[in-house]
């Protein structure tokens, strides 16, 4: 059965439509994943823009060797094969060529660990905070403790009337743009990891352990993460929801929390049981 140019033509913009409300609906709700993105997410944090930085470097350096890997590969076939050269070369030794192979690598290698042990060091070694949050990941929730600003603590769960789908939360973490920004994680119960990918963070969060990283997010919005560990029936249930915000709206929200959460501790596991996703 032919499909007529006009019916083809109008399915065609309706595609197109369609995916454009995506993905202008993927971007309403704040920094996350965007249908057909093939990029890494866009960079909130310097950390992240040097990750971006160094995997395009990357891109380029594993580009270039590839295609001259092919270069090599099509030259042997065409210029050394039966037909083309019926008398092959008995050379066994050439010393310039056996220099270069080995040297070219090693150079290329310590070319790509700069850079890396740099990223790296800026990772691992944390500037004087402006704020410290503990994360705490429980089965199957977050609880952020803000021990800098009154020792408030509140249960974070993912809400199912709010979007984006599996990535909105009831209480979002709140921290202020442009600052040092230390968090602090442990597991409750079992492994979980916090990983927010516009920040540039990813660290477990293991029970009986402290770990720490740090993020200075430098644009406000809503950024959103989730746990990067399979910790469970409903690992794929605990997202992660910060907003960044200015530093008046942080010092209201904070004497806000403190209000809030006093009088409303933290949920328990049961209480939380019925919220997340079975």
């Amino acid at each position: 059965m032919k499909m007529s140019k006009g019916l083809m033509g109008r399915r065609l913009l309706g595609l197109a439509v369609a995916g454009m409300a995506l993905v202008s609906g993927g971007t309403a709700f704040g920094q996350q994943p965007k249908p057909w993105e093939i990029t890494l997410q866009e960079a909130a944090t310097p950390v992240m823009e040097n990750i971006i930085s160094f995997h395009n470097l990357l891109l380029v350096i594993i580009t270039l060797i590839t295609l001259f890997v092919l270069a090599l590969l099509v030259i042997v076939v065409v210029k050394f094969n039966a037909r083309a050269n019926p008398v092959p070369s008995r050379t066994t030794h050439h010393t310039l060529i056996e220099v270069a192979w080995t040297l070219i690598p090693v150079l290329i290698l310590v070319g790509i660990a700069v850079p890396s042990f740099r990223l790296l060091f800026q990772q691992l070694d944390i500037p004087k905070a402006d704020l410290t949050v503990k994360v705490t990941g429980k089965q199957w929730y977050w609880s952020y403790a803000y021990p800098d600003n009154g020792k408030f603590e509140f249960d974070s769960l993912m809400a199912q009337d709010k979007q984006p789908r599996l990535l909105g939360v009831d209480n979002e973490m709140v921290v202020p743009v442009n600052k040092v920004i230390r968090v602090q994680t442990t597991g409750a119960d079992v492994i979980h990891a916090f990983a927010v990918p516009s920040f540039g963070i990813k660290i477990d969060s293991i029970p009986g352990r402290l770990n720490e990283t740090w993020f200075k997010a430098t644009k406000t919005g809503m950024y959103y993460g989730q746990c990067s560990e399979l910790c469970g029936k409903d690992h794929a249930f605990m997202p992660i929801a910060v907003k960044v915000v200015s530093d008046q709206e942080f010092a209201e929200w904070v004497e806000a929390a403190k209000k809030k959460y006093a009088t409303n501790p933290a949920n328990t596991y049961a209480s939380a049981g019925g919220q997340v996703a079975q």
